[in-house]
Parts: structure tokens; sequence; C-alpha cells
């Protein structure tokens, strides 16, 4: 290991060590009974400034770093060819669009939760050269060619929206400049979900990319920030046209071998979004009553070799679930017990990142300051 993966390692053990001992410290933890037990309720992980400042080095690093790259495209003829800088001139870095965009999500919300990182400068001047009118005008252009009208859906829009949310509750000067230059891919971006979601009869379930379930929960996300009713009337209507009747998600089969996401964690998600308490604990009951059980534990995804870029999607398995997790026990505090089995997954995968090959150093920071935000 060299040692700036040393470093981060040792962060993360005393970062949990430090919440141990403040834990025991407490005249009386939170608890839960269960048939006259008592259950600890653990806190969940947040990131530190330390770990900002060191996940803050993985969008840096890959930004602007323009090979190895996959387009993605589709070839209509040779006039479609083209350097990535040329074609996606905002998002051309990070091996792919949707990583590109997300990168700069992963700036925009460590700047925005710690306004004094180490390269604060560096990276508002970044944000500023890649999200420049004139790039965001050849993105549009890029998703208004003939052969287009598919790509990223839904996994690189859900990122533009969410970094379009970002960046419209960002209390800083650049951030005016920022969405009014990003805002014409946003509308576009906006007005292909809705164009789309009325025409998709059933929901892709995998674990990968084109989960419905995570393309939505963004999008609603989104949509509930910028008071967007349209977007969201239908994502809601869609999504409970997709998950209402659904039950027994057999968990069991999880995790596949390339996961990034777990197709019954992220519908869950999306559910207690869109549905009212009484309706979410009817729908749970059916869906993953389990998760009711205060001894609920569930195997976490094992990497076997993080240079593999498939193989490494499970990291990004544990910091999906984790912030599925987190965040049902958030909105409902009968399901504190999940904290633990969440802080579980973000220990398991946390100490990889910094240091990790590329493979997996250009997307999977987005994924566990998402699963850590408050």
């Amino acid at each position: 290991m060299n040692r700036l993966t040393i470093l981060f390692f040792l962060m993360i053990i005393a970062a949990c060590n430090t919440s141990e001992k403040n834990a025991s410290k407490s005249a009386e933890p939170s608890l839960i009974k269960k048939d006259s037990s008592k259950v600890i309720v653990e806190k969940p992980l947040k990131l530190t400034k330390n770990q900002a400042n060191t996940l803050a080095e993985l969008p840096l690093a890959c930004i602007h770093t323009e090979y190895p790259n996959k387009l993605g495209q589709t070839i209509g003829g040779k006039e479609d060819l083209g350097e990535p800088k040329i074609l996606h001139p905002a998002f051309y870095g990070c091996f792919d669009w949707h990583s590109a965009v997300h990168g700069h999500w992963s700036l925009v919300k460590l700047l925005k939760s710690f306004p004094e990182l180490e390269k604060a400068t560096e990276i508002k001047t970044k944000l500023t050269q890649s999200i420049s009118k004139e790039n965001i005008e050849a993105e549009i252009a890029y998703f208004n060619g003939k052969h287009s009208t598919s790509y990223e859906r839904t996994y690189g829009w859900a990122w533009l929206l969410k970094l379009a949310e970002e960046i419209h509750t960002w209390k800083d000067p650049i951030a005016i400049d920022l969405e009014q230059n990003l805002q014409p891919l946003t509308d576009l971006i906006v007005q292909r979900y809705i164009d789309f979601l009325p025409k998709l009869k059933y929901p892709i379930r995998v674990g990968e990319h084109t989960n419905t379930a995570f393309g939505l929960s963004f999008a609603l996300d989104y949509a509930n920030t910028l008071k967007d009713e349209k977007l969201k009337n239908i994502i809601a209507s869609r999504a409970k046209d997709f998950y209402s009747k659904d039950s027994d998600c057999p968990i069991g089969w999880e995790p596949s071998g390339y996961d990034f996401l777990s197709p019954c964690f992220e519908e869950v998600d999306l559910m207690r979004k869109v549905l009212d308490k009484a309706s979410f604990d009817t729908w749970i009951s059916d869906f993953m009553p389990q998760l009711k059980n205060h001894n609920f534990k569930i195997e976490l995804g094992e990497v076997s070799d993080r240079s593999d870029g498939k193989l490494v999607h499970l990291d990004g398995l544990n910091f999906s679930r984790a912030w599925g997790l987190y965040g049902l026990a958030s909105q409902y505090p009968e399901y504190e017990h999940l904290i633990t089995v969440a802080n579980q997954h973000v220990k398991y995968s946390l100490p990889n990142l910094v240091g990790d090959s590329y493979e997996g150093g250009h997307w999977l920071g987005s994924f566990a300051i998402y699963a850590l935000d408050d």
C-alpha cells in the first residue's frame, strides 16, 4: 500500500474508535425494545473533513483525464467519430460520461459540506472550466443527435439532475453561473424523463446502470427540491404503477456478480419517498417484511479483485445499500436498527477507495460521499 492508502486507512480506524468512545460516554444510548430485550442503535457514520479532503482527490484526478475512455455511443457514420473532449467538452473525463457527471457532483457536494477544503480554489476553477456555457451547448448538441435520444438513459440522466440539484442549493457565488450554464441541459434531461416514462411499460430491475428505481429516485429528489410538479407527478405515478403490487423481493439472490445497485433496496428507497407512511408500511410488509426484524442481517458485497472494473462494482453495492438503509432509518425511526447494517457496509468498502485502481477510483468516491451525506 502507498502512504496515502495507509493514512486513509488509519483515519477510518481512528474515526470509528472515536465514535465508539463517544458512544460509551453517553448517559444512555438510544434503545429499541423488542420482546423485552434492548437493542442498541448505532449512529450513522459521517464524513469528516480529513476524509473529505482525501476523497476530493479522486474526482480531481479524473474529471479532466480524457483516457482511458468508454464513450458508449451509437455510431451513425464517420462524422459521429471524435475525441471524447470534442464530443463531451463538459463531461469527458473519469472514463465515461456519467462518472464525469457525478465526479463534478462530488466536488460540489464536498465544497458545500466543507467550504474550507484544502483544494477549494482548484475545485472551483475546474468546475468553472467544465460547466461553461459553450461546453454545455456542445453537450446538448450531442444529446440532440439522431442516434443519441437514449444516451445515458436513465443512469446518467439521474446523476445530471443530482448535479443540478446540488448546484441549485449551493450558497456560493459561482453556483449562480454554474446553474445558469447547466440549465439548458438540465431542462433537456427533465424533458427526456417526461417523454420516456409513459412509454416504459415494465421497470428494469437489474443491479447496474439501467435500474429504473434508481433513475426515478434521484430524479424525484430533483423534482422535489426544484418544485417541478410535472416531473414529480409523473415519477410518483409511474413508481406506483411499477412497484405497488410487488411482494417478496428475492433479497437472497443478492448480490449478483456485477451489482453496484441493489434491486430490492433501490425499490425501497424510491417507494419510501413516494408513499405516505401508512401506505409504505403496508407495502414494505409485503415487499421486505424482514427489514422490520431487529436482527436483520445481509451478506456484504465482497470484492475479489479491485483491478477488475466489473468486480469492483460490489464496493458500489455496499455504498448504495448503505444510503438506502440510512435513508429509511432517517425517515422512519422504527427502522433505526438498520443503521448497524449500513455502517457495516461502509466500513468494509470505505478504506479501499484511496489507492484503489482507476477501475474503482474514477467513480466510487461519489457513492461513498452520497452514502455518508447528512
